[in-house]
């Protein structure tokens, strides 16, 4: 078992052993996997009508009197002092209220850092803000200036004038190398693992592939900048904000100025986009220290230039990869090791290493990563950290091994499926891959590929096919809250510190709670997005869908109770048991008797009543203490290489993915398409430069910073097992990262199929074609 499993379960582990296999964490079976009505179907998403009218209110768009705008004033070193900051003329400057500094900042607390295991930390700098007059990257705020307007508040920022004493600072990757960090662990699992005597067993293997594969730095981009609109009300704090960790922000927002958590309230209905860098950076610390000593309410809308100075994102990478298999393909040494950057006060693990121990049957193993330091903005996770950038690695080596062997790449894969887990020999919960390979290598048309590289052709465009695993855990967080109340019309209403980034959350869960208490959807309301509401754990890690299914599970366990005690004597349901009666039609019915039963609005109104809730919590994931729990897919892409420019063109995407049952289909489309896209992105054009000699990063706008547009998108398909993971919260495993984790390598191994060049370091640009 590992450390995260620990972490999460505590002390869990007698419970586990009474669980019935096949049974749901708590001992009993779920109906709703074979009885559902809403769950499963096509349903729009309720937040959809809001957004496309414009009547949904984002973080920069809350109405509020008195308003101050805030603007920055950026470092340009990466490490020394500030020997002068003159603030005379912004100061003086029209419309400005105040120029914030390390002189005149109010004193505030260390932020507490993220991490998986403290649902009430969110710090991603682990780093005083503004406390003094050190520099510790390129891009610090040194000051903040707030104005009338925003316009008043960027010139002002232009006239302060600052002068460094810098010292040598640590910006390039191949030096760091040299003085790099080993620790113990990564995200809380033992960082470096041996099974048998991999090297050994590469040394002694019929064929074998040993190479290097690197990635580069990713920029978070999503469709709303980070921004928040902040307003003190005594020692009340209410920060309007576009985070996707309510809670978190809040209770680490309370440690930073010395408040009880209840004093903090966060709130964020909408949120444009999140792949975890929306969490706490210094920008919301600033901007709530400024309108506090402004005494006036602050918005600060981050520009794409300043969000790339203050968000950071996935880490650069050096990863080896080295493959032993005997004449049939059938590993037998399997070794990821590499290096990645994470500064001293970053919270962050890139857990690329993570990703080879579950992935394939192999008899010895190792994996260890190792941390280069540099002076520069803390790293933080962006969509599949770890795996995105791991399966690249791993899967360009497995492409590169079934080449060498005369294998067809998707046999391979095959042949090496696990039974069991690799490392600690638990038993899948529910796992079929190997379905979604045949799925997909059917439906794509993968007889069609030629296995001689080079070989299909149409004009100057040489085609090719390629193919990649992808994979991602099943996290599901303990302490999420829900509460569902039950007015006199019988409308449910279900409340959580949850967020909706995008991906369908509160469409969802409203699917569910309708199933779960025998309501129609239409009778359904979700409130989510506030951090006042029930407690909400963070929205990553695919965790969300998963651990608030199981808190209104939980609630919905209660409120049955507490329905049937206020019903009475006086009711068709009378000398019935808890576990004798289920929710339906609007109401409890006996189980046995399916017609002896009364409406939620009838209990209420002879008992006087308006309303009824109760308040449930997701437990210990007990699941995720005896089983090996993933989602995966089967990644296919057919490519089009100019002979000439070396132009790649992306023909088509197939993605089939294992991850239990799939709860809406329209919504999880679009969360699958989602990912593709961004791993389409990752392994064609994202890239964030760096000038290694000032540590400034320079792709600060999209127009420097690639991602995918309608042009670059192709035909994408998708499809799925769809069979239910008996262990889950509604048999579901988490689809949030999942859809890009194996692209970048399904478009790298079709890249070799159409060219015969192999190309190790993302993205794949043309001039590496040529080299």
């Amino acid at each position: 078992m590992s450390k995260l499993q620990n972490a999460l379960v505590g002390g869990a582990r007698a419970v586990i052993g009474q669980m019935p296999s096949g049974w749901l964490p708590g001992g009993t079976p779920d109906p709703l996997i074979e009885k559902r009505v809403a769950l499963g179907t096509q349903q729009p998403r309720i937040d959809g009508p809001d957004k496309v009218r414009g009547a949904a209110r984002f973080a920069a768009e809350v109405p509020m009197a008195g308003l101050l705008y805030a603007a920055f004033v950026h470092s340009t070193i990466a490490r020394g002092g500030i020997a002068d900051l003159d603030t005379a003329a912004a100061e003086a400057a029209p419309g400005v209220a105040l120029v914030m500094t390390h002189r005149n900042a109010p004193k505030l607390a260390v932020p507490p850092g993220l991490g998986i295991t403290n649902m009430k930390a969110a710090g991603n700098n682990l780093l005083p803000v503004m406390q003094d007059a050190q520099v510790r990257w390129n891009g610090q705020v040194l000051a903040v200036v707030l104005a009338e307007t925003q316009e008043q508040a960027d010139h002002a920022a232009t006239l302060v004038g600052v002068r460094y004493s810098p010292a040598k600072a640590r910006t390039r990757f191949a030096e760091g190398k040299a003085d790099a960090r080993t620790p113990d662990s990564i995200l809380i699992e033992r960082n470096h693992l041996v099974i048998g005597r991999p090297q050994a067993a590469l040394d002694a293997a019929a064929a074998k592939v040993d190479a290097v594969y690197t990635t580069p730095w990713h920029s978070h981009a999503p469709i709303e900048p980070h921004a928040a609109t902040i307003l003190w009300e005594g020692d009340r704090l209410t920060v309007h904000d576009a985070t996707q960790m309510l809670n978190a922000t809040a209770a680490s927002l309370a440690k930073v100025f010395g408040l009880k958590e209840g004093q903090v309230r966060v709130i964020s209905p909408f949120v444009g986009g999140g792949f975890g860098g929306k969490g706490l950076w210094d920008h919301q610390i600033l901007g709530a220290a400024a309108a506090r000593l402004a005494g006036r309410p602050v918005r600060l809308a981050l520009t794409r230039k300043a969000m790339a100075r203050l968000v950071g994102g996935r880490t650069q990478t050096e990863q080896r990869v080295a493959l032993g298999a005997d004449g049939q393909g059938r590993l037998k040494a399997l070794i990821h090791t590499g290096h990645s950057v994470k500064p001293g006060h970053s919270a962050c693990d890139e857990q690329y290493s993570l990703t080879a121990r579950g992935l394939y049957a192999a008899e010895s193993m190792e994996t260890v990563q190792h941390h280069v330091d540099l002076d520069c903005l803390a790293n933080t996770f962006m969509r599949a950290p770890g795996e995105s950038i791991g399966t690249f690695a791993i899967e360009s080596a497995m492409d590169e091994l079934a080449h060498d062997l005369g294998i067809d790449p998707v046999e391979l894969r095959l042949r090496n499926m696990p039974e069991r887990d690799p490392v600690t020999g638990a038993a899948h919960s529910q796992s079929a891959t190997a379905l979604a390979y045949r799925m997909g290598a059917e439906r794509f048309g993968w007889d069609r590929r030629s296995a001689v590289p080079g070989s299909m052709r149409d004009g100057e465009w040489q085609i090719g096919m390629g193919c990649a695993t992808g994979t991602f855990p099943y996290v599901r967080m303990p302490g999420m809250s829900a509460r569902i109340a039950i007015d006199a019309g019988g409308r449910a209403t279900i409340s959580s510190a949850a967020q909706e980034m995008g991906m369908g959350t509160a469409t969802v869960q409203r699917q569910h709670a309708a199933d779960r208490l025998g309501l129609p959807v239409e009778m359904v309301d979700v409130q989510i997005g506030d951090s006042s509401l029930p407690f909400g754990s963070f929205a990553g890690g695919s965790s969300q869908t998963a651990s608030l299914g199981a808190a209104i599970n939980a609630a919905a366990g209660k409120l049955r109770a507490e329905m049937l005690r206020l019903a009475g004597n006086d009711t068709p349901l009378a000398g019935l048991r808890a576990r004798e009666v289920e929710f339906a039609d609007g109401g409890l019915r006996c189980i046995a008797e399916p017609g002896r039963g009364e409406s939620f609005a009838s209990i209420l109104q002879r008992a006087g009543r308006d309303s009824l809730a109760a308040v449930g919590e997701s437990g210990p994931p007990l699941e995720m203490l005896k089983f090996s729990m993933h989602s995966t897919s089967a990644n296919f892409c057919e490519v089009r290489v100019s002979a000439v420019t070396g132009e790649i063109r992306v023909a088509r995407l197939l993605g089939a993915f294992d991850c239990g049952r799939i709860l809406n289909p329209q919504t999880a489309t679009s969360q699958f398409k989602g990912g593709m896209i961004m791993g389409l992105g990752m392994a064609l054009g994202e890239e964030a430069l760096v000038d290694e000699r000032s540590g400034r990063l320079m792709t600060t706008s999209l127009a420097d910073y690639h991602v995918p547009v309608h042009l670059d998108v192709p035909a994408i398909e998708v499809l799925w097992t769809d069979i239910p993971d008996p262990r889950a919260p509604m048999g579901a495993r988490g689809i949030g990262e999942i859809g890009i984790t194996g692209v970048a390598a399904a478009v790298a191994n079709a890249v070799f199929s159409a060219t015969g060049r192999r190309i190790r370091d993302l993205p794949l640009t043309p001039d590496k074609l040529f080299r």
